[in-house]
């Protein structure tokens, strides 16, 4: 059976409600391309939400030069700001991801991007570094229910190619950082803290695509209930101990990918001060190509792993950006720039491949995996940022990159994990 007539079986074009995007489908004979194109919109309005939400979140690294010197914070304060915003959202995301494989709550991401924006009104009026941590944790909420419940959709709106989807969504949250710095530097910076209050025109904007997806989604559950009791019987060979093993293994992947991530995304604008003695908008030009690059990266990945399998992409995207991180504490300003390029590109190819191997361990709990590891990639940023701003203050910016140029090797761990691409799929994928 081909891709397309399993995309219209599965969605006949006759019963497809309008789109997030607001696209009316032919409501007479079912049409195999209008439904696709149907689930690609649907894909496309989460993907920019995701954008969105990643967007407006992103301030809070953005603006802590701004905040460091108007509220006279240490490193060790703003690893904790970060800490406090990623571990609210680590610790929340499995338990409404298990939450919702069980009781779906199709309107979730609209209450989720709620809590965003209530955070950025409060992150532009905060008076003090306590009410900055409130906002933190508002912010944590909004991300902890967007995220499981947006992967969910990306993976209902799938169509089969399951990488694609995922990285296609990912790649839409990697747009939003990657723009949300560059917004800071000329909207938020000359203006401020209360710069950041702009930033709930496009939160309130998530808020009514999101009330159109959630239609969408309540329309599909039960077609998605029965493709979730199907996928129960997948990859039984499988033993619970195996299975164990190779959720800790990802697991340890992430916290070498999201470990390292933090010491750029929390701290490579003050490593380019600091060491090259570049502005404060020149810096976050720089953080905006290396974030530009992670999106481009993300996409890639997902796409490579449904094409050549995901095993391989993990291999690569984390063992094989070792040269680069080593090579980077000893690079000049130039060079610096274009292996952060790098570095950015392969090592953000690896999230969607482990989350979709993740899934496939684990069938019908998407939201359980989804949140548990958007949970743990929050987390590691977390406990990196706050971790390598002690460090930071204690031994100094340079000392931090030099440590944590060695975790990419512990993508050696890959080699435990079982194949799950038959040959024959990844050749014709």
């Amino acid at each position: 059976m081909s891709e397309n007539s399993l995309t219209a079986e599965t969605y006949p074009a006759s019963d497809l409600p309008e789109s997030a995007a607001q696209i009316e489908v032919s409501s007479e004979a079912p049409q195999p391309s209008g439904a696709s194109k149907t689930l690609f919109r649907v894909l496309a309005a989460i993907s920019f939400c995701h954008l969105l939400n990643d967007m407006v979140q992103s301030l809070v690294p953005s603006i802590y030069p701004i905040l460091k010197v108007k509220f006279h914070l240490s490193f060790a304060n703003l690893g904790l700001l970060t800490l406090t915003y990623q571990i609210v959202a680590s610790l929340l995301q499995p338990v409404i991801g298990q939450f919702t494989d069980a009781r779906p709550k199709p309107y979730a991401l609209s209450v989720g991007m709620g809590f965003t924006f209530a955070g950025l009104v409060l992150l532009a009026f905060a008076p003090s570094f306590l009410w900055l941590l409130i906002a933190s944790v508002i912010i944590g909420i909004g991300s902890a229910i967007f995220h499981p419940e947006s992967s969910r959709i990306a993976r209902m709106a799938s169509g089969g190619k399951h990488g694609f989807a995922q990285s296609f969504f990912q790649v839409g949250g990697n747009s939003g950082t990657a723009i949300g710095p560059l917004l800071a530097a000329f909207i938020v910076l000359p203006q401020g803290q209360k710069g950041t209050i702009w930033f709930t025109i496009p939160a309130f904007l998530g808020i009514l695509i999101l009330l159109r997806v959630g239609r969408w989604h309540k329309a599909r559950h039960a077609e998605s209930a029965g493709r979730k009791k199907e996928e129960h019987h997948k990859h039984l060979q499988l033993s619970n101990a195996r299975i164990a093993v190779s959720i800790s293994v990802l697991v340890a992947l992430i916290f070498s990918k999201y470990f390292y991530l933090a010491s750029l995304t929390s701290y490579y604008t003050f490593y380019l001060i600091q060491r090259f003695h570049v502005s404060v908008q020149s810096s976050q030009i720089l953080l905006f190509l290396f974030l530009g690059a992670v999106a481009a990266g993300t996409l890639i990945g997902g796409s490579a792993g449904d094409r050549y399998g995901r095993k391989l992409v993990i291999w690569i995207s984390i063992l094989g950006v070792l040269p680069f991180t080593l090579l980077l504490p000893y690079a000049n300003l130039f060079w610096t720039a274009v292996l952060s390029v790098i570095i950015g590109f392969i090592i953000a190819s690896a999230f969607s491949a482990i989350l979709v191997y993740a899934q496939e361990l684990l069938p019908g709990r998407v939201g359980m995996i989804s949140g548990l590891f958007f949970g743990v990639a929050f987390g590691m940023g977390g406990i990196g940022a706050a971790v390598l701003g002690k460090l930071a203050d204690a031994r100094g910016i340079f000392y931090v990159y030099h440590l944590c140029a060695y975790l990419p090797a512990i993508g050696l761990l890959t080699g435990l994990l079982p194949n799950l691409d038959p040959p024959r799929q990844r050749k014709t994928a």
